[in-house]
């Protein structure tokens, strides 16, 4: 068997095309499940508490996630309640949503914060899905990127012999499809959240 060749600088070395091809699905899956995650946090019309995953509270000198310093719960479709579990935390808290992106206004008793979700203006829907389409261009982008380190991958390897012509061919074949497989899963993504922003409730 031959010793295979220290990985370049130029990024992982791989044995064969099946390898690289694992590579690019999970870096493509990935790329998928960031957007959705950077999508989560665009508001749409109505409360969901997924707006406030990036929300991080100022816990002792911590930055902490919000929902692990309070329960936080939807009570109607324009509210969210935030219970702090540390009722001294609630100036904290109110003041990381105030200074966020969100744009929202919190209000509390001394016990509970009360956010309520405003109806979105037609101008304000309109720049929400113009972030979402930054946001998935950004991650096209990466997706192709991936492609070419992969496309990079197997020249390698056709180019060290460990694979034939035909097998060269096929695998860039199969990267363009893989990739056409998750622009595919971006797009409907985007679609469905800009449908879900301009829905007028």
């Amino acid at each position: 068997m031959k010793t295979e060749q220290p990985a370049a600088p130029s990024g992982p070395a791989f044995a064969s095309v099946k390898e690289v091809e694992a590579n690019l699905k999970t870096r493509m899956e990935k790329a998928v499940s960031d957007l959705q995650h950077e999508m989560a946090s665009i508001r749409t019309g109505r409360a969901t508490l997924s707006l406030l995953d990036h929300i991080r509270v100022d816990y002792y000198g911590t930055p902490t996630p919000l929902n692990q310093v309070a329960n936080l719960h939807v009570p109607e479709p324009n509210l969210i309640t935030i219970q702090p579990w540390d009722v001294s935390q609630i100036g904290a808290i109110e003041k990381s949503i105030r200074t966020s992106d969100l744009g929202l206004n919190p209000a509390n008793d001394g016990k509970i914060i009360r956010l309520p979700i405003p109806p979105l203006t037609e101008e304000r829907r309109k720049d929400l899905v113009k972030k979402l389409h930054a946001a998935a261009e950004h991650h096209r982008v990466s997706v192709r990127n991936i492609r070419r380190d992969g496309n990079e991958s197997v020249k390698k390897l056709a180019k060290e012999k460990k694979i034939t012509e035909d097998d060269d061919k096929k695998a860039h074949d199969d990267i363009q499809k893989l990739t056409d497989l998750y622009m595919g899963k971006i797009d409907t993504a985007a679609k469905t959240k800009e449908k879900e922003i301009m829905e007028i409730r």
